[in-house]
């Protein structure tokens, strides 16, 4: 897993990353008893670990990234149901046999997925559930590559859609164009022109203000025999 990618991201990422739609946990929570313990690997900010802390779950929180982590423990600082684990998705630390469901949420291509497999089998307990999210944008390159992800990870997963649109004031559309991985930061020399490029993105496609976005969130999950 590369773990430097989002190395000064964190704040745009907790900014303009969209969230995770209640009928989209509502649905995850109904494959799993009251008392799972989680492990969510690559946590990120917490976007997606706050619906498992608020719903009173235990929950391992790994995230190797130091900026990121920064801003997932103020996240999930009024739950104490979670722990924060500094480790990556292929070494997680965390002991064998000791989770019920593992999550990741809009990460696993970032993973070397065969490793990651054998860390699934070790610290999953028998038959447990690993469970991946994806938030995607209609014409969107993620579409492609989550689904190439999901095939090579899973073998016969079961798939759930779930609508998630947001709408974008200016702020938070510069803020969810630099929190990707590959938008130069302020430091970097094509920077300004990058800004420009996106603002005009902006006033082009908005209306009233906003920006609107139809976005989907695909839930995919399997047992691990």
């Amino acid at each position: 897993m590369s773990t430097e990618n989002f190395t000064g991201k964190a704040k745009d990422y907790v900014i303009g990353r969209p969230g995770y739609p209640k009928s989209a946990i509502e649905y995850i929570c109904s494959l799993v008893p009251q008392d799972a313990v989680f492990a969510d690997i690559g946590a990120g900010t917490g976007k997606f670990t706050v619906t498992l802390a608020e719903g009173g779950y235990s929950v391992f929180a790994v995230e190797p990234n130091a900026d990121m982590r920064g801003q997932l423990v103020i996240t999930l600082a009024p739950f104490p149901n979670v722990k924060i684990i500094d480790s990556t998705a292929e070494v997680t630390t965390l002991p064998d046999r000791s989770v019920d469901v593992i999550t990741v949420a809009h990460a696993l291509h970032w993973f070397n997925l065969d490793e990651f497999r054998t860390e699934c089998h070790r610290i999953l307990k028998p038959g447990g559930l690993v469970i991946v999210i994806y938030n995607l944008t209609p014409g969107g390159e993620m579409i492609t590559v989550s689904k190439q992800t999901v095939d090579a990870f899973f073998t016969k997963p079961t798939t759930m859609e779930f609508s998630n649109p947001m709408d974008y004031t200016r702020d938070r559309w510069l803020a969810y164009i630099a929190s990707q991985d590959n938008y130069p930061l302020p430091a970097d020399p094509e920077y300004e022109s990058h800004i420009a490029t996106i603002n005009a993105i902006f006033d082009r496609n908005s209306v009233d203000g906003l920006l609107r976005c139809d976005r989907v969130t695909k839930v995919y999950s399997e047992r691990m025999i």
